[in-house]
């Protein structure tokens, strides 16, 4: 479909384009929509599409892009960094061409908004200037570099001002100091109001299957190259890049009270995004910051600080993120991982989650999140840094490491740290499937005589009556960390084999001349009970049915002393159960019982 255009601003009725064709001279304005082409899309010279308000462009099935012509493209977007630290990015656009394809992309692309539709071309400081400024923009091109396939700090390319950005890498660049209170398309935001900056990226707009090489336990910096959202689980859990990207995405968090241009004064480090599968919010566990040297090692010294939470599910139009190679091959981004998901308003999703959407006749965003049990554990180390762990209860998930699930911790070089141990190896981010004896290992380094203090921070979707205990197998010992801290003193050493998370404090168990083994349970499943012995006719203060994700399912309280029980399983699922009977001596007795309903309808 070929169509002249003037300039006209897009409505809530639009239903999209099969392709389209901006002619010399003409113009489209979309304010907060999302513009649908179907195939491809020619931009001929001095047209221009102007994306404004958290409009996006999505385009078809199409496999590779026939995006053509000498306009541009025009979308803003926000950093959030000052002149002393970096955000890390990915472009939707490369340089406009005549022939078809994706291009790649220098910050010369870049332009300061002055209006809904007019711009003034950044100033592109030289090498050696280390400043940039808001008003006029002026970006210090000393700090744009990007990252293929590295396994260590001098591997850094430096791009300064070249167009040498291939479609899907990402790229670094410090923000600017200064502030500019222009609010050029009226969004409610000005272009800085100190500390995050707008961009005008201008030029032709990515399409279609984009390629990145990743090599095995290397790192690469690449990003959302589109000018719409990512949807970032259905990206890494695709089947073609599970098996190369682990699942997992790493993103870059900078303590921006440091003003500082020199390395050894940073303090940051990576946070680790779990997609889990394509239909929760998945976790993300911000980064313990670190000290660096000037070679960008990890400084010996202590950390100080950490970063902060964020929902990752959907990458935002120019969030750069780096991915660790499992394996060598090439991920590919696809315009089936494109959705049309508002930001909050305000600033891009380099700080805040996305929440709202659109959904159009060709573009429709349906799936809701599913809900997910899960709790984070702080351990705060030598009262300097927080190193935050999280740990899911997944039906799929197993004890060893799972694409997808299970986040490995990027930087292993700290003196003091604590993950989770699975095959001699420190995760961030675990998934399993619950079980109330279950005992889940933790690594504890400590350089020197070191103080933790462990607590769980959040606990999502976990019934309030699960505790959650530090267990010490050096003295046989459980701690209660769910509602209260536990501090101890690791002396100097790395210890796999001492530390745990448990769910059950087994010293409590049950009076030495109590025999457990009568106190049976079990279902009848003909008639759908639950039945229970309790032939010492203890008295049960209550009774609980958890399930495998630790959700309660059935809560009973004063439930006296009776020489048995029955309570009915109706409406629930087949599978295993936990049950936990408190006495009126606070004995917990805990058993497992298989429930079988769906044979007997």
């Amino acid at each position: 479909m070929k169509k002249l255009f003037t300039l006209f601003i897009l409505t809530l009725s639009i239903k999209g384009f099969p392709q389209l064709h901006l002619s010399t001279n003409s113009s489209i304005y979309a304010k907060n929509q999302v513009l649908y082409v179907g195939q491809n899309l020619n931009l001929n010279a001095n047209s221009n599409l102007y994306l404004r308000n958290d409009a996006q462009l999505v385009q078809g099935g199409n496999t590779t892009s026939a995006n053509t012509g000498l306009g541009s493209l025009s979308v803003y977007q926000e950093g959030t960094s000052d002149n002393f630290d970096y955000n890390y990015w990915c472009s939707p656009v490369g340089t406009p061409s005549s022939t078809s394809g994706n291009t790649s992309f220098g910050i010369s692309l870049l332009s300061r908004p002055d209006g809904p539709i007019a711009f003034t071309p950044a100033t592109l400081l030289p090498t050696g200037s280390y400043d940039g400024t808001a008003s006029p923009l002026a970006i210090a091109s000393h700090w744009i570099y990007k990252l293929i396939n590295a396994n260590n700090y001098s591997q850094w390319i430096s791009v300064g001002t070249a167009s040498s950005i291939a479609p899907g890498e990402g790229f670094t660049m410090k923000g600017t100091s200064g502030t500019d209170m222009l609010d050029p398309a009226s969004m409610g935001v000005p272009n800085n109001p100190g500390g995050a900056q707008r961009y005008d990226f201008r030029g032709k707009p990515n399409n279609g299957n984009i390629t990145v090489a990743l090599g095995a336990g290397s790192a690469t910096l690449t990003g959302n190259p589109y000018p719409s959202v990512l949807h970032l689980n259905a990206f890494l859990r695709d089947p073609d890049n599970l098996a190369l990207t682990g699942g997992t995405a790493y993103f870059w968090q900078q303590d921006r009270t440091v003003n500082s241009h020199y390395l050894s004064a940073y303090r940051g480090g990576y946070g680790s995004y779990a997609a889990l599968n394509t239909t929760t919010e998945g976790l993300y566990v911000p980064p313990a910051f670190n000290a660096y040297n000037q070679d960008g090692t990890v400084n010996p010294g202590p950390g100080t600080g950490s970063g902060t939470v964020q929902l990752r599910r959907y990458a935002q139009i120019g969030q750069g993120f780096l991915l660790n190679g499992t394996t060598n091959g090439n991920v590919t981004f696809k315009n089936a991982h494109r959705v049309f998901i508002r930001e909050t308003t305000g600033l891009s999703q380099f700080e805040k989650q996305a929440q709202k959407k659109l959904e159009t006749e060709e573009v429709e965003e349906t799936e809701e999140a599913e809900p997910l049990s899960y709790f984070r554990l702080n351990t705060i180390i030598n009262n300097q840094f927080t190193r935050q762990l999280a740990l899911a209860f997944l039906d799929e998930a197993t004890d060893g490491p799972d694409l997808g699930i299970d986040a490995l911790n990027m930087t292993l070089d700290l003196p003091d740290d604590v993950n989770f141990w699975i095959e001699d190896k420190a995760y961030l981010i675990q998934g399993v499937n619950f079980d109330a004896y279950k005992k889940i290992p933790l690594s504890v380094k400590a350089s020197k005589a070191s103080t933790l203090k462990f607590h769980v921070s959040e606990a999502v979707n976990i019934d309030v009556s699960q505790s959650v205990y530090l267990y010490d197998k050096a003295d046989d010992s459980y701690h209660e960390i769910r509602n209260a801290s536990y501090e101890l003193l690791a002396t100097p050493g790395t210890y796999t084999d001492r530390f745990f998370i448990a769910f059950t404090d087994q010293t409590l168990g049950v009076d030495e001349n109590l025999d457990v083994q009568n106190f049976t349970i079990y279902q009848d499943s003909k008639r759908k009970n639950i039945k229970v012995s309790n032939p010492q006719t203890l008295t049960v203060q209550s009774f609980t049915l958890f399930d495998m994700s630790g959700k309660a399912v059935i809560s009973k309280k004063d439930l006296n002393a009776e020489p048995s029980y029955n309570f009915p399983t109706d409406g629930l699922s087949d599978g295993v159960y936990i049950a936990e009977f408190l006495t009126d001596e606070n004995q917990r007795i805990t058993k497992k019982v298989i429930i079988s309903n769906s044979g007997n309808k």
